[in-house]
């Protein structure tokens, strides 16, 4: 069954790209642009991967959170030289724009680009990503918190199988900043994106949880099926 899951929950993760309000420059206002739709057998095995997903108190008993039990940020767990905030930046900008050069082994440093953020529709534009402030706006989000894993089943875990977590690009998006401060460690029933991103977050959400066995509770269940019901 669980080979099973995690089939699924390859083919969920390939699914289009975060679709997004286009926006001219920086945090600016524009028109809407179309969000792809997720497809009706995704959304079917969004739905199949939800009910398959053990149920588990909202707030188990166990060790407290330890954000060093997951391993150092953004490590190069895929030895290509780069970070895998540096990955996340090239994959998720907006085709061409983004500027990179090398750093040490990294052949992909990106210091600048434009970005669609998926929870706001915003575009987000920046020139020189090596200005702490320009680099704060924009962050890499654990679509599954990591302090939200902790508490689904990763407390139990080998450090090796949290550090993998941790740095999987399968889960990580790169957003606006201040929104994905507002999130925080939220699980769906307390955080929800932009209504045009609820459903591919909810399958994203999903396929996360299916891939790494981990838990959902009552609430975080009810929230998901709710957001597949925008698909």
């Amino acid at each position: 069954m669980r080979s099973v899951r995690i089939a699924a929950a390859a083919a969920l993760l390939a699914l289009t790209g975060c679709g997004a309000q286009a926006r001219a420059g920086h945090g600016s206002a524009g028109s809407a642009t179309p969000t792809p739709a997720v497809s009706p057998v995704a959304t079917a095995g969004a739905r199949a991967q939800l009910a398959g997903l053990r149920a588990v108190e909202r707030h188990p008993g166990g060790p407290v959170y330890d954000r060093d039990a997951f391993g150092e940020a953004w490590a190069d767990t895929d030895h290509n030289g780069c970070n895998q905030r540096d990955d996340v930046l090239l994959r998720d900008a907006v085709a061409g724009t983004a500027t990179t050069r090398q750093q040490g082994r990294c052949d992909h440093d990106v210091v600048a680009g434009t970005w669609i953020d998926p929870y706001t529709g915003r575009t987000l534009t920046f020139t020189d990503l090596k200005d702490l402030h320009q680099a704060q706006a924009i962050q890499i989000d654990h679509v599954v918190p990591l302090a939200e894993a902790w508490l689904s089943g990763a407390s139990a875990w080998p450090a090796e199988r949290r550090k993998g977590f941790a740095t999987d690009l399968g889960e990580l998006l790169a957003v606006d900043g201040p929104t994905n401060a507002s999130k925080s460690d939220d699980d769906p029933a307390a955080w929800r994106p932009r209504q045009a991103f609820q459903c591919e977050y909810a399958a994203r959400w999903i396929a996360t949880k299916a891939r790494w066995d981990l838990g959902v509770d009552a609430s975080e269940r009810r929230a998901l099926e709710e957001m597949l019901g925008v698909c």
